[in-house]
């Protein structure tokens, strides 16, 4: 009996991993894989064909010398009978907008914070635009192995900062560096945990009735119980409503490093997280996860490794059954495309998709017709809202340092700006010859810079302009804003205007003098 896109859909859980660069998503990363059986016993390594090892998410060389995570990557993995769609994300601030495109592939959220530093300020948009999405958002409070703050403390800036209520699902026995276990809120019950060495395998798990675990914990069980006495005094549980309307967070204690807790947090996606649901197209109406195949690409990504030189664009499944060498339509273009070449990535390994159901990420080889917010589909048209732009704060002028390299510059922008490492800016009478570069954080261009010379071999000198807000205008009010000092209207690659001004304060004064001209807010404006 052939399988039915609910009922694969149902055992879905597409989630993003959000956090600072430091706090340990990475690590968590690849304990969820050895959780799912994914990882071999060495951590770090990759169960792959021929037994080759290598690094599950972070595969470019700038990342690997910086130590963070510039691009995101997809991981898939089976686990409890549900199949495990991680989407891997940036872990800085410079590269919000990247995480935004993420989240519009994911169903939920997990967000890491390290016990000892809590929200940290350089980080603190990357969950704003969960909050802002009202996107479900599953809380792991990690490095509880380690000297740390309160925990009560550490709940009372979620709710500070970031604006969701949190719910502890787990809670900690032992203050942070002296980690014993947690007491599972919804049964009393106490889990003890045990060390392996370097972490490697699975920790070994205690469960006992809360008379022994306070006989065998002593203070440390005695403070836990306390505190917890003031969360059901304030009434912190759980709700599911809450939850999945992003107004509250369950929140999990624990250690990836030494896989403390690991378990715990990956049930509660399971439990938790919602299963892939229909997705709303640009009519406000729902495509039936039973429509024929749709799919809305989130993602395009150029030269992964140095033993793929290619193109890769990822789509998230939206309705029906993917397959392999099915022809797609491109919705912006109405062009067929034919997916014989369709890929899971995992890490820099890869492996060939026969099919895919709602919820399930696929990248598609060479695909260079399809672009960042395009809508697939099959038999049946849909259209779903593409994903807006952040309103860049940082403009560079991009020169190539060696003008018999243009071609190789002018493609390498041209790859740059369909990937979205940064956004593109045009004045059409010079076209590439100096193109502005526009970016969230100044890191953006550190990663362009580093590309174009290392990918295309272009070596690019960049120069600041004097630039420092964007909005959005049309062609009606391009002459006017031209011809003001301080303003210049350049176009991205779709056709967009963006007016640039040289401060906030000459922005609004133009527009108190001038209603009639067109300058609309772009999302993210001014960090917020």
């Amino acid at each position: 009996m052939p399988a039915d896109p609910s009922q694969e859909a149902a055992r879905r859980r597409t989630f993003a991993i959000i956090s600072h660069p430091d706090a340990g998503k990475t690590t968590l990363t690849e304990k969820f894989l050895l959780y799912g059986g994914a990882l071999t016993s060495e951590a770090g390594s990759v169960k792959a064909k021929g037994a080759r090892r290598s690094a599950t998410s972070d595969w470019m060389e700038l990342e690997q010398k910086r130590g963070i995570s510039i691009t995101s990557t997809v991981l898939q993995f089976p686990y409890r009978d549900h199949v495990i769609n991680l989407l891997d994300t940036p872990g800085h601030r410079d590269f919000s907008e990247d995480t935004y495109r993420v989240l519009a592939a994911a169903d939920a959220a997990v967000m890491v914070l390290d016990a000892a530093k809590g929200i940290e300020p350089q980080t603190l948009k990357l969950f704003e635009v969960c909050r802002e999405r009202d996107m479900p958002l599953l809380t792991f409070i990690n490095k509880w192995d380690r000297p740390g703050r309160d925990p009560l403390e550490l709940l009372d800036e979620i709710e500070a900062q970031i604006g969701v209520h949190p719910a502890p699902v787990t809670w900690p026995v032992g203050i942070a560096g002296d980690f014993r276990g947690v007491i599972d809120r919804r049964t009393g019950d106490f889990i003890r945990f045990t060390r392996t060495a370097g972490g490697a395998t699975e920790a070994g798990e205690e469960l006992l009735a809360p008379d022994e675990a306070a006989e065998r914990e002593g203070e440390a069980w005695t403070a836990a119980t306390g505190e917890l006495e003031l969360l059901e005094a304030t009434g912190a549980d759980v709700d599911e409503e809450s939850f999945l309307a992003g107004i509250s967070t369950p929140v999990y204690f624990g250690s990836a490093l030494t896989n403390f807790g690991v378990r715990l947090m990956l049930d509660g996606v399971v439990d938790l997280a919602p299963a892939p649901a229909p997705r709303v197209d640009v009519k406000d109406e729902p495509r039936p996860l039973d429509a024929p195949f749709s799919g809305f690409v989130f993602k395009v990504q150029a030269n992964m490794d140095r033993a793929h030189r290619d193109r890769l664009a990822f789509f998230r499944v939206c309705s029906g059954r993917f397959e392999r060498g099915m022809v797609v339509t491109i919705d912006r273009t109405g062009r067929p495309f034919a997916t014989k070449y369709a890929q899971q990535v995992f890490g820099q390994d890869r492996e060939t998709v026969e099919e895919a159901w709602p919820g399930d990420v696929v990248g598609l080889v060479n695909a260079t017709d399809v672009r960042i917010g395009d809508t697939l589909w099959v038999d049946q048209p849909v259209t779903f809202a593409g994903i807006p732009s952040f309103a860049p704060e940082l403009f560079w002028v991009a020169r190539a340092k060696d003008t018999s390299r243009f071609k190789q510059f002018r493609s390498g922008i041209s790859q740059l700006d369909e990937e979205g490492v940064v956004q593109v800016l045009r004045d059409p009478e010079i076209g590439d010859q100096a193109p502005v570069l526009a970016a969230v954080g100044q890191m953006q261009f550190e990663v362009a810079a580093h590309r174009l010379e290392n990918e295309f071999g272009a070596p690019v000198e960049l120069s600041p302009t004097s630039y420092t807000v964007a909005r959005r205008t049309d062609a009606e009010s391009e002459p006017a804003l031209k011809s003001m000092r301080g303003v210049d209207v350049l176009r991205r690659a779709d056709g967009t205007r963006l007016a640039l001004f040289e401060s906030s304060y000459w922005l609004a004064r133009v527009e108190g003098d001038h209603p009639e001209l067109v300058l609309e807010r772009l999302v993210a404006e001014g960090g917020s």
